[in-house]
């Protein structure tokens, strides 16, 4: 290995790759992040995300700022094709259990500015932009090569780094390079994505609207205080071109603008969209991974899309980092794959499952919803059901230990609770594992838990960590750095051997 080698390259700077590159610089690990643009990809695309991913934005240091450019979402409406309230399903103004609003609405051109702003911070990180990347090559067990061409100057170069994340979007060079190929989970629905900016109150209820008709699905959101969203299903024969201005577009807009007269309506973005549901076979090829859309192509019908890539780096960067510090093995990484794949398959079937039950059926399924939707607010559970933002736990792997209990604690989230002297969870833990106990412990458990790098966290009684263990039937748990347990036990000695040893000196 040279003196030149960069321990982590990351191909793609949208959300995922910043993301990624935001939390290895936090531990320090030196990352070059490559993309072709020069500066933020000006279109909109994701606009939600939920308080689990709002969470990680606080860990990556842009909450307060994130904050100014987003918007709690109020719920869900189901509408019939003349737009008639069918069902409702209203969010409270509460927090959720990780410190956060339960959905968010946002511009995704000003988080991306937010995120490449952020990656100043952090010296050991690199943004090179403008730059298309045109192979990326390994042999053994050795580092990997990317070959680059700069879009200005036509100059070509290599970079070599012991570890490439992939984070390059749908069309992924990275996945083509490992030999991965997406396997498609039976959904393809082509729709029309308009984003309109204006200074008209539209005076419309501010959560999402759903409009569930077989022949024109369609969805409405209002995003920031003066840019709305617009989702059509496109009909057979339709496409974009269809729609190439206000005039045309008028017509379908007009039952939520009404009487704004369509000059005062400004359209930023309209794209045909096909969404997808596509999950890669293998996402990792010895020293390459994929991330993002590069592993999995989600319907936005739960609005996890962007989230899912999210996770994907929050999962991988702590492992990877712990193998460059020498701290866990290297075959610790083969637990991204083993977590994140499941993970995101079930949200991908949920996705489509929501997506069916809102378009599909024709005149018989319209009917079955105008007969069923008004009634489900009486189910038990259900309303809350619909809109709780938790996501599945992880899966069994090497970091993930669920052998005693199935209903357990091990692979879920462990909530970002208010501690007893204001912090949250997070702000004690700051990235490192944690071992929550509602016991007793000694001054040298203690001691040992920080020699490892760690962070003894104690829950009192009448406390929400509290709660959440008792709930858990359990005394203790060891949390990851990306905040999920990865084991619990009635004794929190009988968790301190799974902390990583001792940082021995950096390899770089």
């Amino acid at each position: 290995m040279t003196a030149d080698t960069i321990p982590v390259a990351v191909i793609g700077a949208g959300p995922t790759g910043l993301t990624a590159a935001t939390l290895l610089g936090q531990y320090g690990i030196e990352t070059l992040v490559l993309d072709r643009w020069q500066s933020v990809y000006p279109l909109p695309r994701a606009v939600h995300l939920d308080d689990e991913i709002y969470r990680l934005l606080t860990r990556l240091g842009i909450a307060r700022q994130f904050a100014t450019i987003s918007r709690p979402a109020h719920g869900l409406r189901l509408l019939d094709r003349d737009l008639r309230v069918l069902a409702e399903f209203r969010r409270g103004a509460d927090l959720g259990r990780h410190g956060h609003p339960e959905a968010n609405m946002f511009d995704q051109p000003q988080l991306e500015a937010l995120l490449r702003a952020n990656l100043e911070r952090h010296p050991a990180v690199t943004l090179r932009g403008n730059v298309d990347v045109t192979a990326v090559e390994q042999s053994g067990g050795g580092p990997v090569r990317v070959r680059l061409t700069d879009r200005s100057t036509s100059e070509t170069s290599t970079v070599t780094a012991r570890y490439v994340l992939g984070c390059d979007g749908a069309n992924s060079l990275t996945r083509s390079t490992v030999g991965a190929t997406m396997h498609d989970l039976a959904f393809a629905q082509r729709w029309l994505v308009v984003d309109v900016a204006t200074d008209a109150d539209l005076h419309q209820w501010d959560g999402v609207h759903q409009v569930c008709d077989p022949v024109r699905a369609a969805t409405y959101m209002r995003i920031s205080e003066r840019r709305y969203r617009w989702e059509f299903q496109l009909l057979p024969g339709e496409s974009a071109d269809d729609y190439p201005d206000m005039t045309r577009l008028h017509p379908l807009i007009r039952p939520w603008t009404g009487d704004v007269p369509a000059d005062e309506l400004e359209i930023m973005r309209m794209a045909e969209y096909t969404f997808r549901a596509q999950i890669a076979d293998h996402w990792r090829e010895r020293r390459v991974f994929l991330l993002g859309d590069a592993a999995h192509l989600t319907p936005p019908f739960i609005g996890q899309g962007m989230g899912a890539g999210l996770r994907d780096a929050a999962n991988l960067t702590w492992k990877l980092a712990a193998v460059l510090d020498g701290r866990l093995p290297e075959q610790v990484l083969d637990s991204y794959e083993a977590e994140r794949k499941p993970h995101t398959r079930a949200m991908i079937t949920l996705a489509k499952l929501v997506g069916t039950a809102m378009t599909a059926g024709g005149d018989t399924g319209s009917a079955l919803r105008r007969m069923l939707a008004p009634h489900l607010h009486l189910v038990p559970g259900l309303s809350n059901r619909i809109l709780d933002s938790r996501t599945p736990a992880l899966r069994r792997s090497t970091l993930v230990d669920r052998r005693r209990l199935r209903r357990g604690l091990a692979g879920r989230l462990c909530p970002n609770a208010q501690l007893p002297d204001g912090q949250r969870f997070d702000d004690l833990a700051a990235g490192r594992f944690a071992l929550v106990t509602s016991a007793a412990v000694t001054p040298a458990l203690r001691a040992e838990v920080q020699d490892r790098g760690g962070v003894l966290v104690t829950a009192s009684p009448g406390t929400a960590l509290h709660r959440w263990l008792r709930r858990g039937r359990t005394v203790a748990a060891l949390v990851r750095p990306d905040g999920t347990v990865q084991r619990t036990a009635r004794d929190p000695k009988a968790l301190r051997r799974l902390l990583p040893a001792p940082s021995p000196r950096r390899r770089t």
